[in-house]
């Protein structure tokens, strides 16, 4: 009569873990979607001095990403204009980055948004930021596994395009 085997004849079986494997697929697929979109963020620039570092920020997607990698670098900077409800973003800040001795490790980088991360060894560093002419000095200390943040907020009435 037939000469199958008996399984290839019975009704395919509903696998019960296939809703679960479906999903795995899933994330999977969004995870990889979602690293393709990290990958388009702020590039990352070397510098004379070995210094690895990216700016960025413009847009509520990129400004959360480079939050969100300023805990991954061992220092991080936030450029702001005090506008009386609190502070408003700045980009094109010029930032200079002196070491202990007095050696330049970062000469006129330009964070293309309000955020700044970059690659720095441990130690201490004096820090400039210029924004339209203006200069805001801070020193920072960086140590091992635990990123340095600072912000650098510019008075009300800075104007951005004066520098640009």
């Amino acid at each position: 009569m037939n000469d199958l085997p008996a399984p290839l004849l019975q009704p395919a079986r509903r696998d019960r873990w296939q809703p679960f494997a479906v999903m795995v697929v899933g994330a999977a697929a969004l995870s990889c979607a979602m690293a393709v979109r990290a990958a388009d963020g702020p590039a990352i620039h070397i510098n004379d001095a070995g210094i690895e570092y990216a700016s960025g920020g413009i847009g509520m997607g990129e400004a959360k990403l480079m939050k969100q990698a300023a805990n991954q670098w061992p220092a991080s900077f936030e450029f702001a204009i005090r506008d009386g409800k609190g502070g408003a973003f700045a980009s094109d800040v010029i930032v200079n980055v002196r070491d202990k001795s007095g050696a330049a490790v970062m000469t006129d980088v330009v964070s293309h948004g309000p955020f700044l991360v970059a690659r720095l060894q441990p130690g201490r560093y004096d820090v400039q930021a210029t924004l339209a002419g203006r200069t805001l000095n801070q020193r920072i200390n960086v140590r091992v596994n635990s990123p340095a943040h600072s912000v650098f907020v510019w008075p009300a009435g800075t104007d951005m395009s004066v520098g640009s």
